[in-house]
């Protein structure tokens, strides 16, 4: 059906081919484009501020952390452009091969001898002095899995046998791996992801909650009997109870965003960078930006994320078939999710959670598949009709 239309379309529009055969791409969605450009000089930038004194300190180098940063980006950036360049209908086909990988990934993460354990978590694979995470793998791969899965049981999502049991699974399957290592972040964001799309897809409401609460036991379970994460809950309900241990971190980033009060102290002023606030460069550089940028630094880069949002729920709607509907909405819902978790865990409505900001934390593993899901995005804004008229 898709592929009628296309071949419709450029018969009635006049458009050129390649020598090779293929249709001339249109050009991608600009909008989408630069902000992902602005988002990521604004973290490089504050990834510079937030690390500089500790890099220094640590390995001698202030620009340690700064130089892998780019070095991330500049891998990402080619990544992105190749696959925004690919019809991604190819991502349909390769989605069983994706999925497996993925399993496979955060299986092997969690032997021993092969998965890096850093701070009680065996999340990482590390290599030749690099280091990648499978749980971010495997976000991109649930969007990937649902939206073939929705285009293929469409007229059977308001089954809950039919249409829901089967991504409950493949998707638990995923995030209980995420759990074993333990990275509870990542399975919230699979869990988020997962009740975002059915929902998109047309899912029953009522199927929905009822997974929403058959969920809740389980979340407390986990929580309960795990000493680490009881603390953090009980931290988060009253960080000043225990300011230096349980509750360090979140009222050391409450401290950061009020010493920024409106316009911030001023790009590299920040205090709370000086080791006092953990993950400065990371989870936590949100606090950063209101320290050093203020509330008006921190609300312009809010408004960035919020129109890549809105662009990305617009590219969906005007895709030309179910997939890349379904496809462009996963990734906008993966980015917005992360967004307002990491928003809510820096300003202490959420309890802390090990997830970076999107285009903004370090962190070369969250970066390189953020920037290929983006690739996706725009991949898919090539295939918008008016796109294509307006390069003419």
């Amino acid at each position: 059906m898709r592929r009628g239309r296309k071949n419709a379309l450029q018969l009635s529009l006049g458009w050129k081919s390649s020598p090779a055969g293929r249709e001339s791409l249109a050009p991608v969605d600009r909008t989408v484009l630069m902000i992902t450009y602005l988002l990521l000089l604004i973290g490089l930038i504050m990834v510079f501020s937030a690390s500089g004194v500790m890099a220094e300190t640590r390995y001698g180098d202030s620009m340690f952390f700064l130089k892998r940063q780019a070095v991330w980006i500049v891998l990402g950036l080619l990544a992105l452009h190749w696959v925004s360049r690919q019809d991604y209908d190819i991502w349909k086909s390769m989605m069983p091969i994706v999925l497996c990988l993925t399993i496979g990934c955060l299986i092997l993460v969690l032997i021993p001898d092969v998965g890096s354990k850093v701070n009680g978590s065996r999340r990482w694979f590390r290599v030749a002095g690099l280091s990648f995470q499978p749980g971010e793998l495997a976000k991109l791969t649930a969007v990937l899995y649902l939206a073939s899965f929705l285009v293929r049981r469409e007229e059977d999502i308001t089954s809950f046998k039919k249409g829901v049991l089967a991504p409950v699974i493949v998707v638990g399957a995923l995030a209980g791996l995420a759990l074993l290592e333990p990275d509870m972040g990542t399975a919230m964001v699979l869990v988020a992801v997962l009740l975002g799309l059915l929902f998109l897809g047309g899912a029953r409401i009522t199927h929905l909650v009822g997974l929403v609460l058959s969920l809740l036991p389980l979340g407390y379970l986990l929580i309960m009997e795990s000493d680490y994460r009881r603390r953090r809950l009980m931290s988060f309900l009253d960080p000043w109870q225990d300011p230096h241990d349980a509750g360090f971190q979140l009222t050391q980033s409450f401290v950061a965003l009020g010493n920024g009060g409106f316009a911030g102290v001023g790009l590299g002023e920040g205090r709370q960078k000086l080791f006092f606030l953990p993950e400065a460069h990371a989870d936590f550089v949100l606090a950063l930006v209101g320290e050093e940028l203020g509330f008006l630094g921190t609300g312009l880069l809010m408004v960035l994320f919020a129109i890549l949002l809105v662009k990305g729920f617009h590219i969906a709607g005007r895709a030309p078939d179910a997939f890349g509907r379904h496809l462009a909405s996963g990734v906008t819902l993966l980015l917005g999710i992360q967004v307002l978790i990491n928003a809510g865990v820096v300003s202490g409505l959420l309890p802390t959670k090990g997830l970076t900001l999107p285009l903004v934390s370090y962190g070369g593993s969250s970066l390189i598949v953020t920037l290929i899901a983006i690739g996706m995005l725009l991949s898919i804004s090539r295939e918008d009709p008016a796109s294509r008229v307006g390069s003419q």
